[in-house]
């Protein structure tokens, strides 16, 4: 049986993490594009904050990105375009973090 229940009326720290919303467009330039290596750090990284984390890629829906399953679904090649927002506390350090992934050249790493 299925109750109706009344959503739980927000608290103003609540609603202020929510609003805590930073979004950056970072472009993919490895040749190899956005493949496992990186998007492990990026998952690692985006694990390391309590904020939520999407990424999105122009015409499809956001995904979660602390899911590296999740990402594999952008089929990000090199020059793809990808937003990444971030919500929630430590939004700002976050999205640093975040956009540094796409900064390191994974190819000259063994």
């Amino acid at each position: 049986m299925v109750r109706n229940q009344r959503p739980k009326p927000q608290t103003a720290e609540r609603q202020k993490i929510m609003k805590d919303s930073i979004r950056q467009t970072v472009s993919v330039t490895n040749p190899q594009g956005f493949h496992m290596r990186p998007m492990a750090a990026f998952v690692e990284a985006a694990n390391r904050f309590p904020c939520a984390v999407t990424v999105t890629r122009l015409g499809m829906a956001p995904v979660n990105g602390k899911s590296i399953l999740s990402l594999m679904g952008l089929v990000a090649i090199e020059g793809t375009e990808l937003i990444v927002e971030v919500t929630g506390p430590r939004a700002a350090e976050a999205i640093q973090a975040l956009v540094s992934v796409f900064q390191r050249n994974y190819d000259e790493e063994q």
